[in-house]
């Protein structure tokens, strides 16, 4: 008889922006780390575009970042055509275990790093059920590299759940409090990882400038917004089909991206563009100009099973009982298989900040424009695109479609 193998990865982030300090030397990504990097932004774009095409008139919010290191934890006890298959989904394009697990541990040290004004702290966790045997490469591999704390729990025991949970509230500053319902009874593994990201904005909004102003969502109905208003000199680009501004935090290392499809043009247009290769040109074609920069306040929570998608994105094999092959994780005859991947965010965007969480858990089972250089004006009152990054790695925390910021 096969049981079923679950294995749950969490992962929360939360960002909120503080004053920045100065002063301070910030450690310096590696070839490998920003090759990482952008293995994980393409990965990020194919699912996120995956995800706005189910559902092309909601919010979308999710952590690439968080996906991607929950499913590399995952990965390192795949096999054969398992393995082969959630490689060419993570993007990892001929990285090989050593290189993937290295890299994730010095990205992770980098940017943990990154800027001392912003708090960043990213935490990963294996809670396994008690009394079976995983290959100890395998764990050695996610405490070493993953910086994993494991933990072996009576999974019948009804508290279980709950203090899986606990974990996760600590690890997001309580913004993702559940994840996990219950415990099946063939359920024998959980992977969680878990970020959080505070910090302020470089420049805050003053909250005596923000106005109730009309936003029209994808559905073209109206609705009244607190809309923040600043003026400066930002990081900007605009071409015929958009307008973006960059709003860095603390010591300006990372920074929200703000993409609004131009009049006429809408949020779904905008993102079939999006693809790694533009992301890249359009990255290097910000250029500081004077302007005005409007965007509502909002708080958002998205949660989303990523099963279907994922097997989309090529990774079918892993969750077929009949072919997944797991045979790196456990001390079993038995035929190990993804049984669940889900995701959960948290953001809020204020005059202060961004605060921001994610959660994602996975269950595995047994069986080219010049833009005028007059001053620019930027009114976010409409579907709109947006990025949380460290411009050092090229790592994006975040990606969100805003339909509807109410």
């Amino acid at each position: 008889m096969s049981r079923i193998l679950a294995i749950s990865i969490l992962v929360g982030l939360l960002l909120l922006v503080l004053k920045p300090s100065s002063g301070v030397a910030q450690t310096q990504p590696t070839t490998p780390e920003k090759a990482l990097a952008a293995a994980q932004t393409s990965f990020g774009f194919k699912l996120f575009s995956n995800l706005t095409g189910e559902e092309p008139a909601d919010n979308v919010f999710i952590s690439p970042a968080s996906v991607a290191f929950a499913l590399a934890m995952t990965w390192n006890g795949a096999a054969g055509e398992t393995r082969e298959a959630m490689s060419r989904a993570l993007e990892l394009k001929g990285m090989d275990l050593d290189h993937v697990n290295q890299a994730s541990l010095a990205l992770k040290n980098t940017l943990q790093q990154a800027d001392p004004t912003v708090q960043l702290h990213i935490a990963n966790s294996l809670w396994a059920k008690k009394g079976l045997e995983f290959k100890p490469d395998f764990m050695d591999r996610n405490r070493r590299f993953f910086n994993a704390e494991v933990a072996a729990l009576n999974f019948a025991d009804p508290g279980s759940p709950a203090t899986i949970n606990d974990w996760v509230g600590r690890n997001t500053a309580a913004k993702i409090t559940k994840i996990i319902e219950r415990i099946d009874s063939n359920s024998i593994l959980f992977l969680i990882n878990a970020i959080y990201f505070k910090g302020r904005w470089t420049a805050e909004f003053k909250k005596e400038l923000t106005t109730q102003r009309p936003f029209t969502p994808a559905n073209g109905s109206p609705v009244q917004v607190p809309m923040m208003t600043q003026s400066g000199s930002f990081q900007y680009h605009e071409t015929p089909e958009f307008q973006a501004i960059s709003l860095p935090y603390g010591n300006r290392r990372w920074n929200m991206r703000i993409f609004l499809p131009t009049p006429g043009r809408t949020l779904p247009q905008f993102l079939k563009s999006l693809t790694p290769s533009n992301w890249d040109t359009w990255m290097r074609s910000f250029k500081k100009r004077d302007g005005d920069i409007s965007l509502p306040r909002y708080r958002i929570e998205y949660e989303k099973a990523l099963n279907d998608p994922l097997k989309s994105l090529g990774m079918d094999v892993a969750f077929d009982r009949s072919r997944a092959d797991f045979s790196g994780m456990i001390e079993t005859s038995e035929r190990a298989y993804i049984n669940q991947v889900k995701h959960k965010t948290f953001v809020e965007v204020n005059e202060e900040g961004t605060e921001a969480a994610a959660a994602t858990s996975v269950g595995v089972s047994v069986t080219s424009f010049e833009p005028p250089s007059e001053r620019f004006r930027m009114v976010v009152d409409r579907p709109f695109f947006c990025a949380i990054r460290d411009d050092q790695t090229g790592t994006i925390l975040f990606l969100g479609a805003i339909n509807n910021p109410k």
